[in-house]
């Protein structure tokens, strides 16, 4: 029987390791910009094509390679950064499995120019399907200027699932702020399509953030540091004011790379215990220092999951940072006792003679002696005429009362009467039905109703709008931008008028009218986040975003007490739309207890 195990070729090796490791165009940018940072650049920039789809550049002006590293570089496993397992544990750069490069030229074409300081001339290579069309000397800058065109051109089925511009721009947007957060003393621009998004300074930790994430976040920071023998941590945590309910801005690094740790997550909230609502975040940019050895990063292609050696000591030392930075934030402000160089207000002196104010008032003045004001004879002499008729119309009404008692004195009850509900705790709406007692949640109820009622506005584009008294500005990160040109369309359908101020300042000048009870900014991030954590890319699934998430923010809320009336409105809002057993997000909304049961309960 012949062999059948065979060795599969470089170029399959290479797309197969690009599946891992090259997932869409973010992780491209991720790669070169990682490797930018490790060749000692201080000046990046990125600048993407329809998302990255057509073309990626990064160029940077670090170290450079030489002819034969530039050509070695997109082997397999080629890197600069490791020479034996043993370095695994003392790394001290972004990369260094050596798959970045090698992964990215088999799934798109490659442009490189680099050239080392002191040579003279620096090396031009093409690269397609990772299969090298040319090699020659050119005259470039010192550093290295990386052209990434066509991915994934030839594996049509990973393009064909790339998703629109808009969310793989977002996709890039969040990899390229993840490095920039943690290399303030480098120089980054971002251009998308010729437009710069990004321009970002050399600077400080917190001129960094508020680079990124705008000018507004200066007052929801606070500093937070702790040193140890264990490890240093430093960075900054938002104050309990500043928390929302969903994608806030977390962002954990540890020796200079960003982690996702769910464990310290848990120990950065456990500090805001009782200070925040339940199920709310608050900002967060926390950074590690730790010795190399007493962690793990090599354990998914990504890098994003690192393991600790000593997690559960590193989680107390993480608490109490934070509580000491909340506990700072809330000390009362002592009293200033200087008074060098403010004004010398006298104290009062009782003895000066000084008399207290006093109203002068004729005592012998009475308004109702006036002869102005005095009635006339006629209407005192004949009071009886403004009572006339008063007891015919009494004994009418008295005869329709009687009536209406008749026609109750049988069994059937007037049709026009609205049922008697009763709410349970200022949550639940009880009302009794033909096979017993229904018990109706009013705010998910709530949200049903208001879902159907925006979702049809926006496929029928008639949205109400309401003008607000004062305009509400907000600020938007450049990942935050592209999610709202994306819903622009539809915000508007349903009501919104909004205003681009640059910047990345907006200002909302109508609402609907539903909303406009509402805190709009709040309302408006929310939308935003939900709509990118679903990445909607079809229009219909878009609509039902934003229709949900405006239904969530302006119904009922628990704790509202409600009249009989408006249960009832509730109830025939609840049973007109076309499912009214479940919220949008699959939630129960009632439950029946049923007759039989409560006789058992009772029996």
């Amino acid at each position: 029987m012949s062999d059948i195990i065979q060795l599969l070729p470089d170029s399959v090796a290479n797309q197969i390791a690009a599946g891992e490791v090259i997932q869409r165009p973010a992780s491209v940018v991720k790669e070169l910009v990682e490797n930018a940072v490790d060749a000692g650049a201080k000046t990046i920039h990125v600048l993407v094509v329809d998302a990255g789809r057509t073309s990626i550049q990064v160029i940077d002006d670090g170290i450079g390679m030489s002819e034969t590293d530039a050509r070695l570089a997109f082997e397999r496993h080629a890197t600069s950064k490791i020479r034996e397992a043993n370095d695994l544990f003392a790394l001290q750069t972004m990369g260094f499995r050596g798959e970045a490069l090698a992964s990215i030229a088999a799934v798109a074409q490659i442009e490189l120019y680099t050239r080392q300081e002191g040579e003279d001339v620096g090396t031009h290579l093409s690269i397609s399907g990772s299969k090298f069309t040319g090699q020659e000397p050119c005259a470039c800058a010192v550093g290295s200027n990386f052209k990434i065109e066509n991915l994934f051109f030839n594996v049509p089925a990973r393009r064909k699932f790339l998703k629109s511009n808009s969310t793989e721009l977002s996709n890039i947007l969040t990899a390229f702020e993840r490095i920039v957060l943690v290399y303030p003393n480098v120089a980054f621009t971002f251009h998308s399509n010729g437009t710069e998004m990004f321009n970002l300074k050399p600077g400080n930790m917190k001129q960094r953030i508020l680079d990124v994430f705008g000018k507004r976040m200066n007052q929801d920071l606070l500093p937070i540091s702790v040193e140890t023998t264990m490890c240093k941590i430093s960075g900054f945590v938002g104050k309990p004011e500043s928390a929302r309910k969903k994608n806030t801005r977390q962002y954990f690094f540890v020796n200079g790379r960003y982690m996702k740790h769910p464990y310290f997550s848990k120990a950065v909230m456990n500090a805001y215990d009782r200070l925040i609502p339940v199920g709310e975040q608050v900002p967060f940019f926390i950074y590690f220092d730790v010795s190399p050895s007493d962690i793990d990063v090599n354990i998914h292609p990504v890098k994003t999951e690192i393991k600790f050696e000593n997690e559960q000591a590193i989680w107390q030392i993480l608490t109490a940072a934070v509580k000491e930075a909340i506990g700072l934030f809330n000390n009362v402000p002592s009293i200033d006792f200087d008074i060098q160089g403010k004004p010398d207000i006298p104290l009062f002196d009782g003895q000066n003679g000084s008399s207290a104010p006093y109203v002068k008032y004729n005592p012998q003045y009475n308004p109702f002696t006036s002869s102005k004001s005095r009635p006339s004879s006629s209407s005192v002499n004949h009071w009886e005429d403004l009572y006339e008729g008063l007891e015919t119309q009494s004994q009418e009404e008295t005869n329709l009362f009687d009536d209406e008692i008749e026609d109750q004195s049988g069994n059937d009850l007037i049709s026009d009467v609205s049922p008697v509900h009763y709410q349970y705790k200022g949550k639940y709406i009880m009302t009794a039905v033909k096979s017993g007692l229904m018990i109706i949640d009013q705010h998910r109820a709530h949200v049903r109703m208001l879902f159907e009622k925006y979702l049809g506005t926006l496929n029928n584009h008639q949205g109400t709008s309401q003008k607000v008294l004062f305009p509400e500005v907000f600020q938007l990160s450049a990942s935050e931008q592209v999610v709202l040109k994306r819903v622009w369309e539809e915000l508007t359908y349903l009501g919104f008028e909004i205003t681009d101020m640059g910047n990345g300042n907006y200002a909302i000048v109508a609402v609907p009218s539903d909303a406009i009870d509402t805190n709009v900014v709040s309302l408006m991030h929310d939308m935003l986040n939900t709509a990118s954590e679903n990445g909607a890319s079809v229009k219909d699934e878009i609509n039902r975003v934003v229709a949900l998430t405006l239904a969530r923010n302006t119904a009922i809320p628990y704790g509202q007490v409600l009249n009989n009336d408006e249960m009832d409105n509730i109830v025939n809002g609840l049973f007109a739309c076309s499912n009214m057993n479940f919220t949008p997000e699959g939630r129960n909304i009632l439950c029946i207890l049923k007759q039989q049961e409560i006789e058992h309960l009772l029996g």
